[in-house]
C-alpha cells in the first residue's frame, strides 16, 4: 500500500507537470517514429515486403509479455531511493533507449544481403522495444502515482502526459515528412539517408526531454518494496479476475488498433493517393494544435463533470463517425482529408488526455481488492497491452498493404492507392467504434465507483495510519477519519 512520504519535498505543482510531459515527449521521439515511418522505411527503402515486415514487428511484440512484466516485477519489488523508486530508471536507460532507435534507420544498409536486413530490423527493433523502451516506460508510467496521491493532481499529470506525447506529434508528424521525403521522377519517396540523419537528432532530442523529466520531478508517496513471494500463476489470476484491468486492455489494444493503423496508413495515403507529402505534415500540425488547444484545456473539467468513463466512450463515438463520412465523401482534395482526420483526432483526443488517469483508478482498485499496491505490474500489463495494439496494426498494415497488392513497383498504381484510402477510412473506424463497446460493457469504473474508491482509500490509509500512532480511528466519528 501507497503511504505518505516522510521526507521534506516541495508541494506538487508545475514543476511537476512539466517535467512528467516532458517524459512522454522524450518516448514519442522513438515510439511515433517507429509506428508512424518504420514501416515506410524498410519496405521503401530496405525494400523488404510489408507482410514480413509486420509479422517481424508483431513477433517482437509479443516477447513483451515476459519483459513488461519482468520489469514491472523488478519494479515493484526495488526499494526507493534517494532519487525516489521510479525517477532513478529514467536516468539510467535513457541513453541505451535512444541509441537503439537511431540503429534501426540505417540506410547504408539497403544494399546489403536481405537476409541480413531483416536480421538488423528484428535485433534493432527488439532491442530498442522489448528491453530498452520497456525499461523507462514501465517506470515511467508507475511514477504518476508516487508523485501525488490526489485523484485531481494525477488528472492533471495525465493532462500533461497528453500535451507531451501531443507535442511530440507535432514536432515528429509535421518537421519529418518536409524533411524526409523528395521527388524523384514526378513521385514523392521516402529519402533512407534522410531517415537516418532525422533518427539521430530525435534520439539526441528523446535523451534531453528524459533528463529533464528526471530533474523536475518529484515522488511523494512512497512505495514500500513487495516483499511477497513472487507467483505467477497467483500473478495470472489476480489479472484476470481485474475486471477494470481487462476493461483498459481491452480498451487500449482496440485504440492502439485505431491509431496506429491511422499513422501507419497515413505515411502511404498521402504521398501515393494524394501524391501531397505537404499535406501530411500540414495535418499533423493542425490536428496536434486543435487537441492542444480543445482536448487540454477542458478534458480535466469535462471528466471531473460527467466522468473519465463516460467522456471517453462518447469520443470515440465521435471519431469513428467521421471516418465513416470520410469513406462515403471520399474527397479528392489532400486538404478535406486533412480536414475529417483532424475532426477524429479531436474526438478522440478527450479518451488519451485522461487515460493515463484511469490507469491509476485501476490501479487504486486493485488495491481495495487485493491489498497489496502494485503500480508496476499492473502499469507493465497495461503497457504489454499497448505494445500489443502497436504490434496488431503493424502486422494489419503490412496485412492490408500486401492484400491490396502494394510493392515497391505498384505503390503508384491507382487501384492500389484507391484501396489504401478506403482501408485508411475502414479500419481506424472499426477500432474506435469498438473501444467504445469495451469500456461500455467491460471496464466498470464509472465516475460513481471511482469516487467510492478514492474515499476507502483515505478511510483504509487513515487507519493505517492510526495503527501507527496507536489510535483506533473505528472508534472516532465519520467525520474524523
Amino acid at each position: 500500500m501507497a503511504v505518505n512520504s516522510t521526507s521534506s519535498v516541495r508541494p506538487f505543482g508545475m514543476k511537476d507537470k512539466v517535467g512528467y510531459m516532458f517524459g512522454d515527449f522524450g518516448n514519442d521521439f522513438t515510439f511515433i517514429l517507429s509506428s508512424s515511418f518504420m514501416l515506410k522505411f524498410y519496405t521503401d527503402v530496405m525494400g523488404i515486403a510489408p507482410s514480413l515486415v509486420g509479422l517481424l514487428m508483431m513477433l517482437a511484440r509479443f516477447l513483451d509479455a515476459f519483459t513488461d512484466v519482468t520489469m514491472g516485477q523488478i519494479v515493484d519489488r526495488s526499494k526507493p531511493t534517494k532519487d525516489g523508486k521510479f525517477r532513478p530508471w529514467i536516468k539510467r536507460m535513457c541513453g541505451p533507449v535512444a541509441i537503439a532507435s537511431f540503429l534501426i534507420y540505417q540506410s547504408e544498409f539497403a544494399g546489403m544481403a536481405y537476409g541480413f536486413k531483416v536480421f538488423w530490423m528484428f535485433v534493432t527493433y527488439i532491442l530498442w522495444g522489448s528491453i530498452f523502451y520497456t525499461s523507462i516506460n514501465i517506470p515511467y508510467g508507475s511514477m504518476a502515482s508516487a508523485i501525488s496521491s490526489d485523484p485531481d493532481d494525477r488528472t492533471q499529470l495525465s493532462t500533461f502526459r497528453t500535451i507531451g506525447s501531443t507535442l511530440a506529434q507535432l514536432v515528429i508528424g509535421t518537421a519529418t515528412p518536409l524533411v524526409a521525403y523528395v521527388v524523384v521522377d514526378g513521385n514523392t519517396v521516402l529519402s533512407g539517408p534522410r531517415m537516418t540523419i532525422i533518427a539521430g537528432v530525435f534520439s539526441i532530442c528523446a535523451i534531453i526531454c528524459y533528463i529533464l523529466c528526471f530533474n523536475l520531478c518529484r515522488e511523494r508517496v512512497e512505495v514500500p518494496a513487495n516483499t511477497e513471494k513472487f507467483s505467477f500463476g497467483k500473478l495470472i489470476k489476480s489479472l484476470f479476475t481485474n475486471r477494470a484491468l481487462l476493461g483498459i486492455i481491452a480498451a487500449a489494444i482496440l485504440l492502439l488498433l485505431a491509431m496506429l493503423a491511422m499513422g501507419g496508413l497515413a505515411a502511404y495515403v498521402y504521398p501515393n493517393y494524394y501524391g501531397s507529402a505537404a499535406a501530411q505534415s500540414a495535418y499533423s500540425f493542425i490536428s496536434s494544435i486543435a487537441v492542444l488547444v480543445i482536448c487540454a484545456p477542458i478534458a480535466g473539467k469535462l471528466a471531473a463533470k460527467i466522468g473519465k468513463k463516460e467522456l471517453s466512450i462518447i469520443s470515440c463515438i465521435i471519431g469513428g463517425a467521421m471516418y465513416i463520412i470520410c469513406l462515403v465523401v471520399k474527397p479528392q482534395n489532400p486538404y478535406v482529408y486533412v480536414a475529417f482526420s483532424t475532426l477524429v483526432m479531436v474526438g478522440i483526443g478527450f479518451f488519451n488526455t485522461v487515460i493515463w488517469a484511469m490507469i491509476t483508478d485501476v490501479i487504486d482498485d486493485a488495491e481495495l481488492k487485493n491489498g497489496i499496491r502494485e503500480d508496476g505490474t499492473i502499469y507493465s500489463v497495461y503497457s504489454f497491452a499497448r505494445k500489443l495494439g502497436q504490434a496488431l496494426s503493424s502486422g494489419l498494415v503490412g496485412a492490408l498493404l500486401g492484400i491490396v497488392g502494394y510493392t515497391e513497383a505498384t505503390q503508384f498504381d491507382p487501384a492500389v492507392t484507391e484501396g489504401i484510402f478506403n482501408m485508411s477510412c475502414i479500419v481506424p473506424a472499426i477500432g474506435l467504434f469498438a473501444v467504445a463497446l469495451a469500456l461500455l460493457f467491460i471496464y466498470p469504473l464509472n465516475k460513481s465507483r471511482v469516487l467510492a474508491n478514492v474515499q476507502a482509500l483515505v478511510e483504509k490509509n487513515a487507519k493505517n495510519i492510526g495503527k501507527k500512532l496507536g489510535v483506533d480511528l473505528d472508534d472516532t466519528d465519520d467525520n474524523n477519519k
